[in-house]
């Protein structure tokens, strides 16, 4: 017969998986600010697959212990939606990566390095708020998720100072198509990261 304890100690591997999930996106964001800040170096792109290899292994994982747990500490959508939306930012960031590689040649007046480390940044946000999901505590919750809030938007604002530039007529077409191309891409990635903050606040809302 099972006793109290290893019943109610059940579900903790989901916040491990989680947590596991979020560190992948976060070391992604950190390999591309390292890529944008010395462009001169051969672009190594094993890092940004690795990351999302990560994070598909702990959504393939996370999604198999909902299937074999009885008990789950949070509601089984709310696990699904979080490893869902953490997957999606190495993702994202592989994108931007990938096609960095291709067109280095035609990037070297482009300076992403500010754009990355707001990445960077949010995506530590969201590192710091899957790990405060076991104390299911509103108010640091809330500080990171106001936090994570002001980078995205930081980054609207710029993303608004790129298509100015962009359409102010002293760029060649392809360099245009480049600066909104990658720009949109980097800013997509924040996005992603503000989209996985707030399944994070919205479970610890539901269950402080």
């Amino acid at each position: 017969m099972l006793s109290l304890q290893t019943i109610f100690g059940r579900g903790m591997q989901f916040y491990t998986l989680l947590e596991e999930a979020a560190e992948a996106a976060h070391d992604a964001s950190k390999a591309l600010h390292q890529l944008v800040r010395d462009p001169d170096r051969e672009p190594a792109l094993d890092a940004f697959r690795l990351a999302r290899l990560r994070t598909r292994e702990t959504s393939n994982q996370i999604s198999q212990e909902l299937v074999d747990s009885f008990i789950t500490p949070m509601e089984r959508e709310d696990i699904e939606a979080l490893g869902s939306a953490l997957y999606r930012i190495p993702k994202q960031i592989e994108k931007f990566a990938d096609r960095y590689a291709l067109a280095m040649q035609n990037l070297e007046h482009i300076d992403f390095a500010p754009r990355a480390a707001m990445l960077e940044q949010a995506a530590g946000v969201v590192v710091k708020m899957v790990r405060l999901l076991p104390k299911m505590k509103l108010e640091p919750m809330k500080a990171l998720n106001d936090e994570l809030r002001a980078i995205e938007n930081e980054a609207d604002r710029l993303m608004l100072e790129v298509y100015g530039d962009i359409y102010s007529g002293k760029h060649e077409p392809l360099q245009m198509f480049l600066l909104k191309e990658f720009f949109e891409i980097l800013e997509k990635a924040i996005d992603r990261c503000r989209e996985a903050g707030v399944v994070a606040y919205e479970i610890v809302l539901k269950n402080s």
